[in-house]
């Protein structure tokens, strides 16, 4: 007959029992850690640095045509053939904005303080004027179309100063609701891809000036980065005096924004419009561009650099175009409906039809 084996005792079971009685004890596998915030941005950002090399590379042999333009097709090619899946969205949406406003930001250190200084104030009368008719017609149109006040606001204010950018810092203070937001971006979204391919070919018919065309850009195409994809496929110096220009027009969100403020505030009888910061709508990437063109400027980036800087900008400006054409979903597009359509369609024509004709008026074509 066997001898029954000791029974094998953990010391730190055992000890563990003796603090907790067995039926409290609860033994949970540890929670994963979240990832860094860099690594979900790799998938989206790996996949427009890829696309956008090849943007650059097809710009490069077809110069008429440029990068920017071609990243953005690209872009909306690939979207509407086979969507990126949800991995790449984080990167795709940093490149769109980050990137883009960083590109704004290299784009300094290749301009002096002088030529910004001297661009933004030659330009501010046709800014105006382009301002003054984006929202009369937005007004009087809207109400003709039967468009609702809060939409034409937003398509009124996205086309007047910076597209999405304007319209994402409007829609607090109108208390616009999600749907609204999303037919009035929709719409500025439409119009500014349709700027980026028809505008340089419309320059080159006229026979537009550099300074006229990008006058012409910096005032009548809605979104930063379709004002400098158009402006650059048109010539570098197109681009550079097109990029100061709406740069100025971008920092009358603030005006805008603060006189929308004191109006809802009125309609409401309130102190003020909920949600309405002036710190989050500020455009602080206009701030870092002045910063590096005072660099240009106090001589830091040697002459022989300036080539480097402006192809490293171009490069960064057609990957966040092309992060847009990969955000371009024309189904939902061609989903917001007539209404809004055409009335984006009359606001973005008296915009572009009253800057050329204050330019032509002023001598500036």
């Amino acid at each position: 007959m066997s001898n029954p084996q000791p029974e094998h005792i953990d010391p730190v079971e055992d000890v563990i029992e003796h603090i907790l009685p067995a039926d409290e004890i609860e033994l949970t596998a540890p929670e994963p850690l979240a990832p860094h915030p860099l690594v979900a941005l790799l998938p989206g950002l790996g996949l427009v640095f890829v696309m956008a090399l090849i943007a650059w590379w097809l710009g490069h042999l077809a110069p008429l045509v440029g990068g920017p333009v071609i990243g953005i097709v690209l872009g909306i090619i690939v979207r509407n053939l086979r969507a990126p899946g949800a991995v790449f969205h984080t990167g795709i949406r940093f490149a769109a904005r980050q990137v883009l406003q960083w590109s704004v930001v290299v784009l300094g250190f290749g301009l002096s303080l002088g030529t910004v200084a001297h661009t933004g104030v030659a330009s501010l009368s046709v800014t105006l004027v382009t301002m003054t008719a984006a929202f009369l017609t937005a007004w009087g149109l809207g109400k003709l179309l039967g468009v609702s006040g809060n939409l034409k606001t937003l398509i009124g204010v996205g086309t007047a100063i910076c597209g999405g950018s304007a319209i994402a810092a409007v829609t607090p203070i109108v208390r616009a609701d999600e749907h609204e937001t999303a037919f009035a971006i929709s719409t500025i979204f439409l119009f500014n891809l349709v700027a980026v391919l028809l505008f340089p070919f419309l320059g080159h018919l006229m026979h537009l000036s550099d300074f006229g065309f990008g006058m012409w850009a910096g005032t009548a195409i809605n979104d930063t980065s379709s004002v400098v994809a158009a402006a650059y496929s048109y010539s570098h110096a197109a681009g550079d005096y097109a990029t100061i220009v709406k740069l100025t027009r971008s920092t009358l969100i603030i005006p805008v924004c603060l006189v929308l403020a004191v109006v809802e505030a009125w309609r409401q009888k309130q102190s003020g419009a909920q949600g309405f910061s002036l710190a989050r709508i500020f455009p602080w990437f206009i701030v870092w561009f002045l910063v590096a063109s005072g660099v240009r400027t106090a001589g830091l980036i040697p002459n022989d650099w300036q080539p480097y800087v402006a192809e490293l900008a171009t490069f960064m400006i057609v990957m966040a175009l092309t992060s847009i054409g990969l955000s371009a979903d024309l189904r939902r597009m061609a989903a917001t409906g007539a209404r809004p359509i055409l009335l984006g369609t009359g606001v973005w024509a008296a915009v572009a039809i009253s800057s050329l004709l204050v330019q032509h008026a002023l001598g500036q074509i």
